[in-house]
């Protein structure tokens, strides 16, 4: 966006957009520029790099007019890039708490310049939103060729260090660097990247240290304040994806919206250290029990879901490419929405239409409550039975009523009993209470979804469920007080005896992976899981794979499982003896 626009959301004003289209169109700085007379070069400079960025987070030369000396190092003037260039001091002083670089904003009508050009450049001292530059740039005189070394870092930094001392220079990122998050890689080109491998959610598990995994942290940017870029960087051959590798990242160390970001000036090859798996682990067992977060599967366009037939079309194959993919013999679902069963139904027909006709069949929600969305449960008749009728509960605990079904392999046998929920979220509107943010990384509603975690329990015993299976979104990571408190009450986590620490996660939230979707069983039915996996189809995914035909590229989108959601699915295999072999 344009500079004078810049705002922590990165928003575009329409306003914005319209000017950056008409810049776009202006010939470039350079095209009209005569060659520097060599008079302009013996104009000396009159402090070092080093004096204009001074040894705290602001200079001590803020307003004033000043001409540096220093060899470019990142060109980034052309229009809906950040409209100027990095320069470094080749002969920097000897102290480390000093740059030796700094940003030039350029704009418009100066000398364009080319990396490994030596400058000289005047221009008065400001603090941009944290940022040392120059602005207004008055002259950019090239006075010959020089080179620049990038300086060789290592993270983490040091705890109590920031990246002041090296703002505005060439640096070289040293060992691997994880891709951790990519939110806004379509819209923004950016990509954060941490060092021992993937960040975690310190109410996750034990052993996290959130101020760590902020110093094991860099953004890595594109050198653009273009938004939703026609051409989204890191995504040729393939989009990168979280868990994927960099070696030797290099790029200048920028600042903007809050922090420290580096423009790379050279090309970032990302390894495929985490490959997709085109089918979840194999669980064993002889009845296969999976949860799903269908994120918003709505038949009624424009409300959470889809806002388009072409949009809603892409979904629903995704999803059934999801559940053809886990191939369950019971699905728990969440966030559908709450038509009665009219889109639950839909996702039956398309996913019979794929897997065979009658393969699958849906339960109605006896109280499905009044949220927008509702947990639902399909199942393979040829594989179960439900056990009675389906039913739920009327504590107004549950904004979104579980449904409760027990079944048995068809033929008979051992029971089991499905407890399919959506606890509460973490977010904040409306909190009031115990229920705003405690402080403890556990975030909003946390006392509720403890509520809901003593009411399920209490669901178990009140109706004597015979061999619990809870288990759904449940908003709480793997540490926090809603699931201590299901174990508490005799409840066991299925994905945490079965799957490696390292793959324990469902959803990424601010670059830390965590495990939301939980599978947790009795005492009695413990000994008889055979095994749990977490497909990681989703999490690790950049949503500009997802179904929406806004700003995604056209030619990303594929009908399969990846991308359907933005949790990963839950699968857990079961052997009960009795019923058809």
């Amino acid at each position: 966006m344009l500079r004078n626009m810049r705002a922590p959301s990165r928003a575009f004003s329409a306003l914005a957009v319209a000017a950056l289209a008409t810049l776009a169109t202006l010939p470039h700085p350079a095209a009209a520029l005569s060659p520097v007379p060599s008079d302009a070069c013996a104009t000396p400079a009159t402090h070092q790099i080093a004096d204009v960025q001074g040894t705290g987070d602001v200079s001590p030369l803020a307003g004033q007019t000043v001409r540096v000396e220093g060899v470019v190092t990142g060109d980034y003037q052309e229009s809906g890039q950040l409209r100027g260039f990095f320069l470094q001091d080749p002969t920097p002083d000897d102290d480390p708490a000093t740059s030796d670089g700094l940003f030039a904003f350029a704009g418009t009508g100066l000398r364009d310049v080319a990396p490994g050009d030596k400058v000289l450049v005047t221009g008065r001292v400001i603090e941009f939103n944290g940022w040392t530059e120059l602005s207004p740039v008055t002259a950019v005189d090239v006075c010959g060729t020089g080179a620049v070394t990038a300086a060789p870092y290592r993270l983490p930094r040091p705890s109590g260090a920031t990246f002041e001392p090296l703002e505005s220079m060439l640096v070289s990122f040293r060992g691997p660097l994880t891709v951790s998050e990519h939110y806004n890689l379509g819209r923004f080109g950016e990509v954060t990247v941490s060092s021992g491998g993937r960040l975690y959610q310190p109410t996750d598990r034990p052993g996290v240290d959130p101020d760590l995994n902020v110093r094991r942290s860099l953004l890595v940017d594109d050198g653009s304040n273009t938004q939703n870029p026609p051409v989204v960087p890191y995504t040729s051959p393939r989009v990168v994806r979280l868990g994927d590798t960099a070696l030797g990242v290099t790029g200048v160390l920028g600042y903007g919206f809050g922090q420290y970001r580096l423009h790379p000036t050279k090309p970032i090859e990302f390894l495929r250290t985490n490959p997709r798996l085109p089918r979840p682990l194999p669980v064993g067992g002889n009845v296969k029990v999976a949860s799903l977060n269908t994120l918003n599967w709505f038949t009624t366009l424009g409300s959470r879901g889809a806002t388009t037939a072409a949009e809603r079309d892409r979904q629903l194959a995704k999803l059934v490419a999801t559940l053809k993919g886990l191939n369950a013999d019971v699905v728990g679902l969440m966030e559908v929405e709450n038509n009665g069963q009219t889109a639950l139904d839909a996702l039956v027909t398309a996913l019979n239409a794929e897997v065979g006709a009658g393969t699958y069949a849906a339960l109605t929600h006896p109280a499905p409550g009044t949220d927008a969305i509702q947990v639902g449960v399909i199942y393979k008749p040829a594989r179960v039975t439900p056990a009675g009728a389906a039913r739920s509960s009327a504590d107004p605990v549950f904004r979104r009523p579980p449904l409760i079904q027990t079944f048995t392999r068809t033929g008979g046998g051992t029971p089991f009993t499905m407890l399919v929920n959506h606890f509460k979220s973490k977010g904040c509107d409306g909190a009031t209470g115990p229920d705003t943010d405690q402080g403890d990384g556990q975030s909003c509603f946390n006392a509720e979804r403890v509520r809901q975690a003593q009411a399920t329990l209490g669901l178990i015993g009140d109706l004597d469920l015979v061999n619990p299976v809870v288990l759904g979104d449940l908003n709480a990571y793997g540490e926090e007080d809603p699931l201590d408190t299901l174990e508490a009450g005799g409840l066991s986590s299925v994905t945490k005896r079965h799957v490696p620490a390292l793959l324990r996660y469902s959803y990424v939230f601010n670059g830390l992976s965590g495990e939301l979707d939980h599978a947790y069983v009795g005492r009695d039915l413990l000994k008889r899981v055979t095994g749990a996996t977490i497909w990681h189809t989703n999490a690790d995914e950049s949503r500009i794979l997802d179904y929406n035909t806004e700003y995604n590229p056209p030619a990303l989108y594929k009908p399969d499982a990846f991308k359907a959601s933005d949790h990963d699915p839950v699968l857990l295999g079961l052997n009960l003896p009795g019923g058809r072999r």
